[in-house]
């Protein structure tokens, strides 16, 4: 599939999920579509821990580094099938 159309349907995946709430997803989906658009838009995590980091962000950075041999284009299906699958599930 060409690159413009998975760049479509990732950012068709992004507006869908803009518009659900936190609250309507359990925490281990949020972390995974977290790791998955991160990976997407950003590529592998350039971790340094810091101090100051809070529980939430050791979760969601030790998401997103489970996931860091994901190219940017397998992240962006993993996003798009995982935003499908939720879709599909209302």
């Amino acid at each position: 599939m060409p690159e413009k159309d998975l760049d479509i349907r990732f950012q068709e995946a992004v507006e869908i999920a803009s518009e659900m709430t936190q609250a309507s997803l359990p925490q281990d989906v949020q972390l995974r579509l977290y790791a998955y658009y991160k990976q997407a838009t950003i590529g592998t995590i350039n971790y340094n821990q810091s101090p100051n980091d809070d529980l939430r962000n050791a979760f969601k950075t030790n998401a997103w580094m489970q996931i860091r041999n994901l190219t940017v284009e397998e992240s962006k299906e993993l996003y798009i099938e995982a935003i499908n699958s939720l879709v599909d599930k209302k």
